[in-house]
């Protein structure tokens, strides 16, 4: 099973959609034997609490329900996760600094939206009702692309 850590700073708005988001691409193709996902904050401001009500009520608009209690980044997580996605450079940065040689695979989460790799996701929390929608849409479509390089790359694995 390939195990796939979604990261942004204070895990309520961005890395929990993109958690919610790619096991929804994983449960449409009933590939939830082969994937786990989960996601945190590489700060600590927010453990314990749900999602962002905007970023949630913006995805039940989409057709999507998650839960999600917020959660620092462990050290642990660098050997136990096979993917980590951060968000954006800055979380990217963090990352490297705090396990600069981990197991995992480190990709920026745009990586995987064509187009668009090397750049970051926008932080919608101090934004309006429209930077939830960009952000649904881009993550949707990213996490689509992940799972299906993560499919891809399972084929022509050794």
């Amino acid at each position: 099973m390939k195990k796939v850590l979604f990261v942004c700073l204070g895990n309520i708005c961005r890395s929990p959609l993109a958690e919610a988001l790619f096991n929804k691409h994983v449960a449409n193709r009933g590939l939830q034997q082969e994937y786990m996902a989960d996601s945190c904050g590489t700060a600590a401001y927010h453990i314990g609490e749900e999602p962002d009500p905007r970023s949630r009520a913006n995805a039940r608009a989409n057709g999507l329900e998650y839960t999600h209690r917020a959660r620092q980044i462990g050290l642990a997580d660098f050997d136990e996760f096979d993917y980590i996605i951060p968000m954006d450079a800055s979380n990217m940065a963090n990352l490297q600094l705090l396990h600069p040689n981990p197991k995992a695979t480190l990709k920026l989460m745009r990586d995987f939206d064509p187009g668009h790799e090397g750049t970051n996701v926008p932080d919608p929390y101090f934004g309006g009702e429209r930077g939830f929608q960009e952000v649904f849409e881009l993550l949707d479509r990213a996490t689509a692309a992940l799972l299906e390089h993560l499919q891809q790359t399972k084929k022509v694995g050794p």
